[in-house]
């Protein structure tokens, strides 16, 4: 089932109102975000509500999917940067509980073992918030992705750099890999929020509504998942049959 609002903002404040629902239950909650455009409303919102309800986020542990490898954590276009430009700044997280691949380590494969395994000793993810590419990934998981995969350093498809060119100077500048938590680590979540907004999600939507179970749509490896929910406005959800929708005022 899908719920529908009727705009980005309208989505905005329903997750925002739910995260903020869980972080009251259980301030040491352990998240995992996402960056992206789809994320810019939500993180925009969360932080309008959190600071005018005197949130305190401090005792939160976080856990981002991914990064591009290559990019120092300083850099415009690094998903380091953005965390910090749209979430971490603006609120009092505590900045040595808060993770993100990083995209310049030493020993890629060492960093990507640990990476999971830092997940699985602070006791699993809470709520998983994701986006979805235009080809089904989430994370960096392209398709054809083990569903059993852990934390792994990824070959970024095609249709994956122009989709995110747009970010850079030139598709040149567009790293061609990137670390991403696995889907395996993604299910383990206790609960996951999909997020899919704007005319150039409904596709996509459409695809994943009507894909079996297959590695070849990575997304769809979340309807095995016990408490997924797919949040969409009404531009996502444009394509997919009203018996699928659950419309949201």
């Amino acid at each position: 089932m899908f719920l529908v609002f009727n705009d980005p903002q309208a989505v905005s404040q329903y997750v925002s109102q739910r995260l903020i629902e869980l972080i009251k239950d259980r301030p040491h909650a352990i998240l995992g975000l996402a960056t992206g455009s789809t994320m810019e409303p939500v993180y925009q919102r969360f932080c309008c509500d959190a600071k005018e309800q005197a949130l305190d986020v401090s005792k939160l542990i976080s856990f981002n999917l991914d990064e591009y490898i290559g990019l120092s954590a300083e850099h415009p276009q690094s998903y380091h940067y953005f965390m910090n430009e749209h979430l971490f700044n603006h609120l009092n997280f505590a900045k040595q509980k808060t993770f993100v691949p990083d995209g310049k380590p030493e020993d890629v494969e060492a960093h990507c073992r640990q990476y999971s395994q830092k997940i699985v000793d602070c006791g699993g993810i809470d709520l998983q918030l994701l986006g979805i590419g235009s080809n089904g990934h989430i994370g960096f998981n392209e398709p054809g992705t083990p569903f059993d995969s852990r934390t792994h350093v990824v070959e970024l498809s095609e249709q994956t750099r122009i989709d995110n060119g747009r970010f850079f100077d030139s598709m040149d500048e567009v790293p061609s890999r990137a670390v991403t938590i696995g889907l395996q680590d993604i299910m383990d979540a206790h609960k996951v929020f999909l997020i899919a907004t704007g005319d150039n999600k409904a596709q996509v939507m459409l695809d994943l509504y009507e894909s079996e179970v297959d590695e070849r749509m990575p997304a769809s490896v979340l309807k095995k998942h016990h408490n997924t929910l797919f949040i969409v406005d009404k531009k996502a959800a444009a394509l997919l049959p009203a018996a699928a929708c659950q419309y949201i005022d």
